[in-house]
């Protein structure tokens, strides 16, 4: 599609909306996999002031239903590989109304392309103030109790503003390649390409051998990775084969990247890759850590990166306190792109959010002298093992350093004697053989005793979210069950 295109398809659905009663004030849900109607639907949602409520299609449908009775959304426009969910979350919820890109099912249903066929083809120029809630997106996070940020229009032009100012300079002939949902952190990048003059091109899904295939065809120019996605490209051999020399930018975020793994990046695709920490309370690039960061390579490799030009970053004890620089904290941020807060959880924003504007992340991470940050971990994934405090992340990192570990997630067991026992979950890598007191016996020699996992189990595969970050309670949960 045209951006004339793009342009004149919102123009027609933001009419549908307002014509069915959808405008400033309203908030609609959104089934939708990654397909190139995605993006005239979110510009229409702009357009006719409607907030969106995206739901992640691999969410279970009791999940969905408490995302959608929860945000009080009467109006699901949904894609037609998606027919049976939205169909049964209509039969769950009485009143629901279906917007499909498809012939509808039901007869107080709706297809949207013959409903925008017959709509003005102009802007309805719905007036909107910057503090309106545009988006409604339930996050997880690791704690795995949904909870939906709010982003205004002003905070998601700041979410922009912060990716073009920190992160990326795309040119008229850039591309980026979009395989991560866009729904997340991978359809932050469209309106900057586009403000740009660049190209979005968008994929259902990721397989390593498309995408490659993808980047070689259209010739992209830059891409967005989670770290698995880059394991599984690294994994294969069709990554030789292929031709990637227009890869300009490698952008990985959304969790920790292993730097064993890392290093392969670079030694592979060469140095092209930056990454960013954020979250989706405040998006995108908290800290970012350059180009010209990885080619120097040694411990920044293990950073998060430098503050943003745009975001006040603090680390602070419980209580708000700055830390001393090199001791563990709190990060806290203060950003024009940080969220309006959660949908009706007053309770939950009291903790989370400051009266002075400071945002609780609640990453616990360490700066340097010169101020780039070191994620450690999430202050409710920290170990308590005979009164000392063991960060999984820095465990896992040691783990990970040996050859044979493909990936692996480190939590508290209980213990009688210890109280929380350092317990490590392991994937072997395919053509590997190694036993467990061997793994040990190497993070022995790279980290303190009491850091040592007491227990290593070998498993099959590490649970992760829709975005990639290791569930840690997923595994941990069952161990406390017993």
């Amino acid at each position: 599609m045209t951006y004339r295109e793009v342009d004149v398809m919102a123009n027609r659905i933001a009419n549908v909306l307002v014509g069915m009663g959808y405008s400033r004030g309203s908030r609609i849900g959104l089934l939708l996999n990654n397909e190139i109607w995605s993006l005239p639907i979110d510009f229409a949602c702009l357009k006719s002031g409607v907030a969106r409520v995206p739901l992640n299609s691999r969410l279970s449908q009791a999940e969905q239903a408490k995302m959608l009775t929860e945000t009080g959304v009467r109006l699901l426009i949904h894609g037609a590989d998606l027919t049976e969910r939205a169909l049964a979350l209509a039969d769950e919820l009485d009143g629901l109304t279906l917007l499909g890109l498809g012939e509808p099912q039901r007869a107080q249903d709706r297809n949207l392309f013959t409903e925008a066929e017959r709509a003005r083809p102009t802007d309805p120029l719905v007036p909107v103030e910057p503090d309106d809630v545009m988006l409604v997106l339930y996050t997880s996070g690791t704690t795995g109790t949904l909870k939906a940020a709010q982003h205004t229009q002003a905070s998601w032009a700041a979410i922009a503003r912060n990716i073009l100012t920190n992160l990326i300079s795309p040119k008229r002939d850039d591309a980026m390649v979009h395989a991560a949902s866009l729904i997340h952190a991978s359809g932050t990048f469209v309106l900057p390409y586009w403000l740009a003059g660049g190209r979005s091109i968008i994929l259902p899904g990721f397989d390593p051998e498309q995408f490659l295939a993808t980047i070689e065809r259209e010739r992209a120019t830059a891409i967005n990775l989670v770290p698995t996605m880059l394991g599984m490209l690294l994994a294969g051999d069709a990554v030789q084969r292929a031709d990637t020399s227009s890869l300009d930018t490698i952008i990985y975020g959304a969790s920790p990247m292993p730097r064993p793994l890392l290093e392969q990046g670079m030694a592979t695709f060469g140095n092209k890759f930056v990454q960013y920490y954020g979250q989706t309370e405040a998006p995108l690039c908290q800290t970012v850590l350059t180009k010209e960061d990885h080619a120097e390579g040694g411990d920044l490799l293990g950073s998060c990166g430098f503050p943003s030009v745009d975001a006040e970053i603090a680390l602070t004890d419980e209580d708000g306190n700055p830390v001393e620089q090199g001791e563990i904290g709190e990060i806290r941020v203060r950003a024009p792109f940080t969220m309006a807060g959660y949908f009706n959880a007053d309770e939950l924003n009291a903790k989370t959010m400051t009266a002075d504007g400071w945002v609780r992340t609640r990453d616990m991470a360490r700066a340097d002298e010169r101020g780039y940050l070191y994620l450690v971990d999430r202050a409710s994934d920290m170990i308590i093992t005979g009164g000392y405090n063991v960060y999984p992340r820095e465990v896992e990192d040691a783990l990970l350093a040996h050859p044979s570990v493909a990936e692996c997630a480190v939590v508290g067991a209980p213990d009688p004697k210890w109280v929380e026992a350092v317990t490590a979950f392991v994937v072997v890598r395919p053509d590997a053989t190694v036993h467990t007191d061997e793994l040990r016996e190497f993070v022995r020699g790279r980290l303190a005793g009491y850091k040592v996992p007491k227990k290593v189990v070998l498993v099959d595969s590490i649970p992760k979210s829709p975005v990639g970050k290791i569930l840690r309670r997923k595994l941990r949960d069952p161990l406390w069950e017993r």
